[in-house]
């Protein structure tokens, strides 16, 4: 992905609570123009309160917030003008068609009859919807609807989108479709900010991640920064016999094994000369290795690291 340099989106200090609940304690976050940036957290962890406070929905009890060069406190106005934002549930007229969402989108965004509909065709052609646009919404799978929620949101060619979870629900196809469109936005010159419980969206999509983990952020960086921030790699082996697994747990350091499915996991920074030591020490051993595979530090390990949780206890995995 491609930058400017400049600062789409500025948070300091921000701070929301309700009632007794702190949602987000003291946030931070800078993205670039012309990325996409993943705020990536469990149900809960203050998400989406977030993101209602950059779009201009709510406002935070403490801190400062700027999105385009506006200030969202004191030029709302000029910050919605700006921005598009596709929320957790899509925004759809059920009882209407496609088209009709589509127009009254254009519509409320003042494009004019003629300038409207050159908008909406191009949008129902772009995300592959020309063909339903005049079925109504209710026939629409999940994937279609959440398409056409995007293409509502980009009606009035938006600097700045959030996007809220957009892929929750979806079938792995249409959760792929989705990537696409978000990588053409952002080749177009277009801010993402995109929340998400997925490991994998993270990891596919952003530019830099963000954790968050009960209202503060607990790591930042690209996917790989992250990574190499834990340990974590091993490689896996498969013997053939109970001999061979315990003649090569004698031999490696600080091998953990398995005697029911005969595995061994040897820690190792994933290095070719690491990898080429230990097979010379197997080799030097005589111990026959039926299978190995090398596994190198994600971002479940990293959400880990820095949390003190493992991810299935708190996040949605596809």
């Amino acid at each position: 992905m491609s930058t400017t340099g400049q600062s789409a989106i500025v948070a300091a200090g921000v701070r929301k609570a309700f009632d007794e609940t702190t949602v987000l304690d003291g946030v931070d976050l800078t993205v670039a123009e012309g990325t996409i940036f993943a705020l990536l957290g469990p149900n809960g962890a203050g998400k989406t309160t977030m993101v209602r406070i950059l779009s201009t929905l709510i406002t935070p009890d403490a801190g400062q917030v700027c999105v385009a060069g506006h200030d969202v406190a004191r030029e709302p106005d000029a910050v919605r003008g700006l921005i598009g934002v596709t929320g957790q549930f899509s925004a759809l007229d059920d009882l209407c068609t496609g088209l009709e969402n589509m127009r009254l989108m254009a519509d409320l965004n003042h494009l004019g009859s003629s300038a409207g509909r050159s908008r909406v065709s191009e949008l129902l052609d772009r995300f592959g919807l020309a063909d339903a646009a005049h079925k109504p919404v209710t026939t629409y799978s999940g994937g279609m609807r959440r398409r056409l929620d995007l293409a509502m949101t980009l009606v009035g060619n938006p600097r700045v989108i959030f996007l809220d979870e957009p892929t929750t629900g979806l079938d792995p196809g249409s959760r792929r479709m989705m990537w696409d469109s978000i990588r053409e936005l952002v080749a177009g010159g277009v801010t993402i900010l995109l929340t998400t419980q997925y490991l994998d969206e993270a990891d596919e999509l952003a530019d830099r991640i963000a954790v968050l983990d009960r209202g503060r952020i607990v790591a930042e960086g690209t996917a790989d920064e992250l990574k190499r921030r834990v340990s974590g790699g091993h490689v896996r082996l498969q013997v053939p016999t109970a001999r061979c697994l315990h003649g090569a747990v004698a031999l490696l350091d600080g091998a953990s094994y398995d005697e029911e499915k005969l595995e061994i996991e040897v820690p190792t920074d994933g290095t070719v000369s690491a990898l080429r030591h230990l097979l010379s020490v197997l080799d030097d051993g005589d111990i026959e290795v039926d299978q190995l595979s090398i596994h190198t530090p994600d971002l479940d390990d990293v959400f880990f690291a820095v949390t003190g949780h493992p991810t299935e206890e708190v996040l949605a995995l596809p």
